[in-house]
Order: C-alpha cells, then sequence, then structure tokens
C-alpha cells in the first residue's frame, strides 16, 4: 500500500458534481472522474461534501496557565474532529500571549499536537491591560509568525491605543482584531439590555456598546488605512455599521459565531449559566440581521469563539458564572442549520466563510485552498444527511459548556485530512500530523 496516497471516491466537491481526489504526500495530485491510483487507500464518499479543511479565526485553548479548562492537545483534537485543519488561538492564557517567548510556546505545542495548524494570535496590549502596546513587531518576526492581534476579553477602548496598534501592524501586514465592547455602558451587565433582561432583573448589556466602539474603530482603520477585524460581531446594528464601512471602501472584516446565528436573549430566562456569553445572547431581530448579513457578505466569516471553562465556572448562580461556550465540535452543524438548510447560503457559500477568506484575513498562506491540484490536501468530508445529538460528555474538549446540549444537530464530519494525512476517519480521532524533523546547521 503506498504511503501518504489517498483516492477519495465520489465527493461533491464544494457541494457541486461528484468527482473523485487523489491526495499524495500532502498534495491534491488529480482531480476528476474515474481515477485510480495503484496502492492508494480507497475512501467512497458517494453521498459526502468534499470542502476545504476550516480555519476558525478565534479559538482559546486556554493553554498556557488554564489547562484545568482546555490544553492545545484536547482543543486541536476537538478541532480536527470538527472539521477544522487550522485555529487561531487567543492572546488570554496565562501568561498572556503578549511576547515572542509566549506565542513561539503555542505554536510549539501546536506543533507537537499536529491535529490542526495552530497560529497563535498575540495581544495587542501587555498583560491585556489596556495600558501599552504588547511586543507586536517580535511576535510577528517570531517563529509562529503573529499576524493577527487581539485582547479578545476586553475591549481596547482607549483610541489613541488603538490607533497606534493599527498603524503599528500595517507595517507587515498585521490585523488588530477588536473586541467590540465600551466598558463603561457594559459595568456590571449580565445579559442582552431589552424586555427579557427588564423581565429578570439582570443588568442589561446594551447594544450601543458594541456598535459605537465598531463605529469608532472603523473610522480609525480609514484613517490609518490598516486592516481592521471585528470580533463576534453580536446586533442589527453592527451589522449596519459595517456594511457602511466596507461600502466607503474601509479595510474592514468581521465574524459571527454560531451560537450567535441560532440562540436568542429568550433562553436566559431558564437562568442556565450556559447560556452566558460574551457579547449576550441578542433578540431575534438581531439574530436574522446576522444570517442576512453573513449571507451577503457584509459578515466575512464564521469564528467559534470556542470558549471551555471548568464545570464548577458554570455549574454556579448566574452572576458568579464564567462567560463563554464552546463550538469547535459543533460550529459545522449550526451553521448547516441556520444557513444552508435555510437557503441563505451553498456549501460553496460555507466554504468561502469558514476556510476561504478566514486564511485570507489571518494570512495564513497554506490553509483554505481550492481544492485544485497542486493545492494543499486540508480536506474534510462532511456526511450534510447526517443527525446528531449533541452529548458534551462525548466531546474531544475539556469543556461541557455547550449551550447545544441535547439538541439535534444536522450534519457530521466523516473525515479530516490535514496536510494530506487522515486526523479523523469515520467521524473519530485517526492519528496526528507528525511534521518532518528539523535538522540543525551543523547537521
Amino acid at each position: 500500500m503506498a504511503e501518504n496516497t489517498y483516492l477519495i471516491r465520489g465527493a461533491a466537491i464544494l457541494g457541486g458534481d461528484a468527482e473523485d481526489l487523489l491526495i499524495r504526500d500532502g498534495v491534491i495530485e488529480a482531480r476528476g472522474k474515474d481515477l485510480a491510483a495503484e496502492g492508494a487507500t480507497v475512501i467512497d464518499a458517494a453521498g459526502l461534501v468534499a470542502l476545504p479543511g476550516m480555519v476558525d479565526v478565534h479559538t482559546h485553548l486556554r493553554e498556557p496557565g488554564r489547562e484545568d479548562a482546555e490544553t492545545v492537545e484536547t482543543g486541536t483534537r476537538a478541532a480536527a474532529l470538527g472539521g477544522f485543519t487550522a485555529v487561531h488561538a487567543m492572546a488570554n492564557s496565562n501568561p498572556v500571549a503578549d511576547t515572542a517567548g509566549v506565542v513561539e510556546q503555542v505554536h510549539s505545542l501546536g506543533r507537537a499536537s499536529g491535529w490542526v495548524d495552530v497560529r497563535p494570535v498575540g495581544a495587542v496590549t501587555v498583560g491585556l491591560a489596556g495600558e501599552r502596546l504588547a511586543e507586536l513587531g517580535a511576535m510577528a518576526d517570531s517563529r509562529a509568525q503573529v499576524r493577527m492581534f487581539s485582547d479578545d476579553g476586553i475591549c481596547v477602548h482607549d483610541p489613541v491605543l488603538m490607533r497606534r496598534a493599527l498603524e503599528y501592524v500595517k507595517a507587515f501586514d498585521g490585523v488588530v482584531a477588536q473586541h467590540a465592547q465600551e466598558p463603561r455602558l457594559t459595568a456590571g451587565a449580565q445579559m442582552n439590555e431589552g424586555t427579557v433582561s427588564a423581565v429578570l432583573g439582570l443588568t442589561g448589556w446594551p447594544a450601543v456598546a458594541e456598535e459605537s466602539i465598531i463605529a469608532r474603530d472603523v473610522l480609525l482603520a480609514q484613517h490609518v488605512g490598516s486592516r481592521l477585524h471585528v470580533c463576534h460581531v453580536s446586533t442589527a446594528g453592527s451589522v449596519e455599521i459595517v456594511r457602511w464601512a466596507k461600502a466607503r471602501g474601509i479595510n474592514v472584516t468581521a465574524e459571527v459565531t454560531p451560537h450567535h446565528l441560532l440562540l436568542t436573549d429568550e433562553l436566559v430566562r431558564s437562568y442556565d449559566p450556559v447560556y452566558k456569553v460574551n457579547p449576550p445572547l441578542r433578540t431575534d431581530a438581531d439574530v436574522q440581521a446576522l444570517r442576512e448579513g453573513l449571507a451577503d457578505g457584509t459578515i466575512d466569516v464564521v469564528g467559534t469563539d470556542h470558549a471551555p471553562h471548568p464545570s464548577e465556572h458554570k455549574e454556579c448562580e448566574w452572576a458568579q458564572a464564567a462567560m463563554g461556550m464552546t463550538g469547535l465540535e459543533t460550529a459545522l452543524s449550526v451553521v448547516q442549520e441556520t444557513m444552508i438548510e435555510t437557503g441563505l447560503m451553498t456549501w460553496a457559500d460555507f466554504a468561502r466563510v469558514t476556510s476561504f477568506t478566514p486564511a485570507v484575513i489571518g494570512r495564513v498562506a497554506d490553509q483554505g485552498r481550492p481544492l485544485e491540484v497542486g493545492e494543499p490536501a486540508n480536506v474534510i468530508l462532511v456526511d450534510p444527511a447526517a443527525r446528531w445529538t449533541v452529548d458534551p460528555h462525548k466531546m474531544a474538549t475539556m469543556g461541557r459548556n455547550s449551550p447545544f446540549k441535547g439538541k439535534e444537530l444536522p450534519g457530521s464530519v466523516v473525515a479530516t485530512f490535514f496536510k494530506g494525512h487522515p486526523t479523523v476517519l469515520d467521524g473519530k480521532l485517526n492519528t496526528p500530523y507528525r511534521y518532518p524533523a528539523v535538522s540543525s546547521i551543523n547537521g
């Protein structure tokens, strides 16, 4: 049997015509009908959709320092099962990823795990404190080659500091990913400000707290001529501001999470902290606006904002509970339900918002590539007809805080090929990719 050679038979490429894909030594060697390759491992993909591996611009892997919530190993296992071949690991670890040393550690942990490509996100400010810029240039020049910077979880609320960050990253084609939350408008906030918060007596989180920061930052990006990315857009007003900015040629991109495409603040009536998240679940009108914004390209990508927490941080009173939800292993299914099965998008559109565009935003050259001859073989096979019920205790992530627990979702990842190696087969973890040994200068 030829090692590292796989023949995928009869997959619907991006949901279109059924074709074969021949993968050899990490590259798509051939694509077409009735392909043959002596000794190749044959995978029957009839009825399956072939897509480029998904790229997540927004993942919390927690390591270093918060291994009680997640590790790079467990988080990337979850990512592979979810159909991802690359994830961007947010900076709010402990220590914070605000130096070349920490981002290189995260990068090395990702390579050692071998399940997906781990791209560290560098902090914008030292310690996420919002007082002075972190070592942006050093992180960009490190072995991790950081191109995305974010204080996610905390807004860079100082406009002067935000301007300086946007100016700085221009030098190496970087992007600042902003967590849009005006802190003075959200002090003590527990959920979306609206009818439900008034009934429950919980301090509200107004939409304007998000929208005002986005409005300010798109103008700063225009002034500086730099790239801005808006994390987890959650309101109808935010969609309109991004649409306005793009119409004027401002270099802004935006993401939406799967949970904001499906869930609303009505769920908070249960007082179940699994529904506590930042930004909060919004209204049905916001959900519909987010879906429309993703469909028409105003929102560029889906980012999971995978945020695992130890059980004790979620199984407590609402006010004391941590904010965040897991998302890597449910993202594909939720997007299929909200966007594809509603007719708003096709599988080709899905590839655009989960793979092609995220790779461009993160400047990940060998990810998010077309399924064409000569391209890196980062490929997933999806069964769109499958149905499964979410059980957090059966997931690879350490986090049990899935808001979709007990819900039946469509679609499942049957196989994930990372650099031509099957990390997932038959819907189960196979083996990780092993990077070639690096020879020393002295041999």
